[in-house]
This record gives C-alpha cells, structure tokens and sequence, in this order.
C-alpha cells in the first residue's frame, strides 16, 4: 500500500506525504510526524534518525504553504478555519490508511513540534480511544479557554508525552498544564516535562523519552 499524499477536500488535501524508516507492511508500529509553523515535511521526518526503531514506519505529512493553520493555537477555533479542519482531517485520514494496511492504532504515534505538536494533542482528543501515544513536543490543545476539549472521552491509558521550555514564546506554560490535566482526566498515562530557559526546540531529553515510548511498543 502506497501513502505518498494527503486526502480530503479541504485546503491540506494532495499535499506530499514523506516516508522513512521501515516499508508499512514490514513495520510493527507506526508515527507520524507534523511539522511546526513554517518549517516542512522534509525536517521533520528527520527525527526519525534520532529516534531510530528499524522495525518503525514515519510518516510526515506537508501542511499547504507550511502553515497547518494561519493563528496562534489559542485564538478562536473559527479564525483557524477551514485550515484547522482540513489539517486534523489529514492527520485523521492518514491513521485510518495506517490502520488499513494492517498496523492498528494502538500501534500509531502522533507526534509533532510547535504547531505540530498543537495539531497531534488535538488530533487525539477529536477522535479519542487508545494510540500508541502522543507526543506534543512545545504545544498545547488549540482553542480559546472555554473552547478547550474538556478531557470527557476515555483515552484507555494511551502514553502522552508533553515537552516545553518554562519560558517559551509560543506557548504559555499554562496551557501546557491545563494540557496535562485534561489528558490525565481522560485516562491518558501523561508523561509531563518542564525545561528551565527560553528554548523553542526539541532536546535530548524529550527525544530519550520518545524512544522508550516506541520501544514500549
């Protein structure tokens, strides 16, 4: 089975899908990897070296223009739209393709960075039930406060894994905690790591914790 581009109607759709690590039908799990603001496919797929796993197939799907959606994560969900449908419908779509060639989704990881990671956490909480994990490396749930998912459906014990700076631009560590808690209220087993400074990346810690993730697999 072939998954080279996204599908949907939305603005997202028949975009660049990027493959690496092991063929989909030789793999035992699957990730799939969303880039951040600006940034592309093409970098974020190369987390797939560092996190090894040869028996992993990643996946990184292109956001149109670079931009998974054109506000920060934490205004109202209408100025997202329809960029923010058409992106959770990618992510969506591309787990059900997983799933169809024969890798269920208890075995999926999401993972994503920046805007990315936004896109995975919310991504779980609209379609809820047990993955494999989720990794929201510097993000959050997206929406205005009275708009978050208010941590209702049952997650099943899914691994969630959420890292940020203390003092990130991008997003305030309240909405990282108020993450946390609504995961755990769901039934997620939330792995929670807070670094001291200002950096907006991803470290060595969190790509450590990862690794276990998907050799716990």
């Amino acid at each position: 089975m072939t998954i080279d581009r996204t599908r949907g109607s939305g603005p997202h759709s028949g975009q660049r899908i990027l493959s690496a690590g092991a063929p989909i039908e030789d793999a035992r799990a699957a990730v799939i990897t969303l880039h951040g603001r600006g940034a592309s496919a093409d970098d974020i797929i190369g987390l797939s070296e560092h996190l090894g796993q040869d028996d992993v197939a990643y996946f990184a799907p292109q956001a149109a223009g670079s931009v998974w959606y054109p506000q920060r994560f934490m205004e109202p969900t209408a100025l997202n739209q329809p960029y923010l449908a058409s992106a959770l419908s990618v992510v969506h779509d591309l787990v059900d393709d997983i799933i169809a060639a024969g890798i269920p989704r208890e075995q999926i990881v999401l993972l994503g960075f920046s805007q990315g990671a936004c896109l995975a956490l919310e991504a779980v909480a609209r379609k809820p039930g047990r993955y494999g994990g989720a990794v929201g490396l510097s993000g959050g749930l997206i929406g205005t406060d009275d708009e978050l998912w208010n941590g209702g459906d049952d997650l099943a014990g899914t691994p969630v894994l959420l890292g940020c700076a203390e003092l990130d631009g991008h997003i305030p560590l309240a909405r990282v905690e108020e993450t946390a808690v609504l995961f755990e209220t769901a039934g997620a087993a939330v792995t929670k790591r807070i670094y001291r400074g200002s950096a907006h990346g991803v470290n060595a810690d969190e790509i450590e914790l990862t690794t276990a993730m998907l050799a716990a697999l």
